[in-house]
This record gives C-alpha cells, structure tokens and sequence, in this order.
C-alpha cells in the first residue's frame, strides 16, 4: 500500500501556495492526491490511513469549492538518479562495490596455492613443497576455513597429495547461510553439501555461486560478499586448490588462527628439499622433459612438476602444475609474480 507516497505527494504540492492562485492550485492538489489513492484503492482497501486519506479528501474539497473534474498538479520533479557509489544502492554484499564506496578505491587481492605433492604458494608469494599428512588448514579466518587431508602419494612414499578439500563459507548477515563444500578425489561436485548451488534465501543469497568448468575436473566458487574466488580441481590422483581472496579478507584472523599454510606455509619440520627426488638422472630427464611441453619457463612450478612426476611415476602430475599456472595466471593481482624462480 503506496498511500504515504500519496500523503507526502500532497504535502509538497500544498506547502508554498501563496497568493491569487492559491485555491486553483489547492484544488488542483486536491485532484491529484484523490488520483493517486484511486491508483492504491486495492492494495490499500485494509488500511486506515487510506481511508482517512478519502474522506479527509471529500471534506477538502466540498470546504474549497473544488470540482471533480479539472487539471491536477503538475508531478513532482522527480530525484535524479542516485551515483552508484552512493550509499543508497550500496550492495553489501557486493564486496567490491562496498568497498569502493568505503575507501574510495578498489579493494587488493592475494592468491594462494595448494597443488601436487603437495606444493603451497602463499599469500607472500613464498613457495614450500610439504610433507604433511593428514588435515591440515590452509585457511582460518572470519570468513572461511579450508582444510585440506593428504594421504601418502604410494605405499611407503615421503610424499603426499592432497586427497580431500573441506570449504566452509561462514554465515554472513544479510548475505549467506553458512555453507560446506567437500571434494574428493574423483568426487568433485557442483553442489554444496546440502545440495545447493548459491548461498540460500537471504537476500544475497547469490552472491555465493558454484559452477563446474569441466565435469568432474574443475570447479569454480564466486564469493562476491568477501571479494574470493576459488578453484578446486583434479588432475590425475590428486587435487588441486587455488583461491583469489581480498587483502582484507586473508587478514580477517586472530592469533590463536595462527596455523593456515596459505598464510605461513608448512612448518620447517614439514618441509621436503624437491632436489632429494631427483637423484635418478634417467628418470629426471625423462620427467623434465615432460613437463617442459606443459611448462615452458623453468620455475617452481616446472620444478614441482619434476619432482611430482618423478616421485609418483604419474605423467598425469603434469596437469596438477598446469592447472596451478593458470589459476595463477588469472588470480594473481601482478602478472610480474607469476613466476617464482628458487
């Protein structure tokens, strides 16, 4: 029921009148005002302040004279259209925009890593090649947590691959339900947990989407609220993970939050030399030369790609690097950092 834009409409009409015309103008506000309740009559039938509105109306125009019929008051100028910074289209869940509005420019964005052996790249750009098995954290903040479960890469082996991502998206406000998304290895769905593809009823429910890129191989998660996108992918007998997250939102973390791989890495016990896979020269070679087709530029991530093929015996390692490249390629802020030479 619009019956207070009509009240209003009339208030402005009739606020300044002063002079000879006033009572052709009054009548004329009066026309209008009857107008636009005859326009809300069915949405407003049960409310009583449209009723008063009608015969007060009645009333008026009987005390002034006024006839049905006749011109009504030009319509009120309407507002210019708001800036899209303003505050009054302001998205909240829209954390670009938000942010923009805020601080006047666009928000910065670190990428992180975790492939093959596995390999992480953190947020500083540091790169470890890492021993740890079972669950791990690569994330532990405000707004997300991502765990990740490695298991020996072979029977006997030091190296690990990851075979299980959890990813939790936090509840938000006004944005989303929390929600949980589970990878394994050949079981990569295009579904949260619960069976859902967004972030649920609220109303930025779909500012958190899901969509598969290739089936069962790659997909994608956009978290518009908090600025994140994330790839989960599989290559070969492993999975991969790669995410693009706002400054602000990597940073959202307390002290007692303090073990995320992304963040500081893997603790220096559980850091592997990926020279010490190398010793076989014919297999180095045969290794190398592989992961030249996929890797041209000789930096870590070719060297993760030797190391991994020459410790699983899995051309299809190859991939996992790969697939990190290009994550990195569009995720990362500075297209300079793309390689990292050790």
């Amino acid at each position: 029921c619009k019956i207070l834009r009509c009240n209003s409409e009339y208030v402005a009409a009739t606020l300044n009148l002063r002079g000879s015309g006033r009572s052709a103008a009054f009548c004329n506000a009066l026309r209008s005002y009857s107008h636009c309740t005859r326009k809300t009559a069915r949405t407003c039938r049960g409310d009583l302040a449209y009723h008063s509105a009608v015969h007060g109306i009645e009333d008026l125009m009987i005390q002034n004279n006024c006839s049905k019929e006749g011109p009504t008051s030009p319509p009120r100028p309407r507002p210019p259209a708001p800036n899209h910074q303003g505050l009054e289209t302001l998205d909240i869940c829209n954390y670009e925009k938000s942010f923009l509005y805020k601080h006047g420019q666009p928000p910065s964005y670190q990428h992180c890593a975790a492939f093959g052996d596995p390999h992480i790249r953190t947020f500083h750009d540091d790169f470890h090649t890492c021993r740890v098995e079972g669950s791990w954290p690569l994330l532990d903040n405000d707004y997300l947590f991502v765990q990740a479960t490695s298991s020996p890469v072979a029977k006997g082996s030091n190296a690990t691959v990851t075979s299980k991502l959890t990813i939790i998206f936090k509840n938000m406000k006004e944005c989303i339900d929390q929600k949980v998304y589970q990878a394994e290895i050949d079981n990569l769905p295009a579904a949260f947990e619960d069976g859902s593809v967004n972030g649920g009823e609220r109303p930025g429910g779909s500012s958190l989407a899901i969509r598969e890129r290739s089936p069962g191989r790659h997909v994608e998660i956009h978290a518009g609220y908090i600025g994140t996108t994330i790839a989960i992918r599989q290559a070969g007998r492993q999975l991969s993970f790669s995410i693009r997250a706002a400054e602000e939102v990597a940073l959202a973390f307390t002290e007692e939050q303090d073990l995320q791989l992304c963040v500081g890495g893997c603790p220096r016990s559980q850091r592997i030399s990926r020279s010490d896979c190398c010793r076989s020269h014919g297999a180095a070679e045969a290794a190398r030369a592989l992961c030249k087709e996929m890797l041209p530029v000789e930096d870590v991530y070719f060297q993760s790609c030797v190391f991994d093929v020459v410790t699983s015996g899995d051309a299809n390692f190859t991939m996992a690097a790969h697939g990190a490249l290009e994550d990195a390629r569009v995720f990362l802020p500075n297209a300079e950092k793309l390689h990292i030479f050790q």
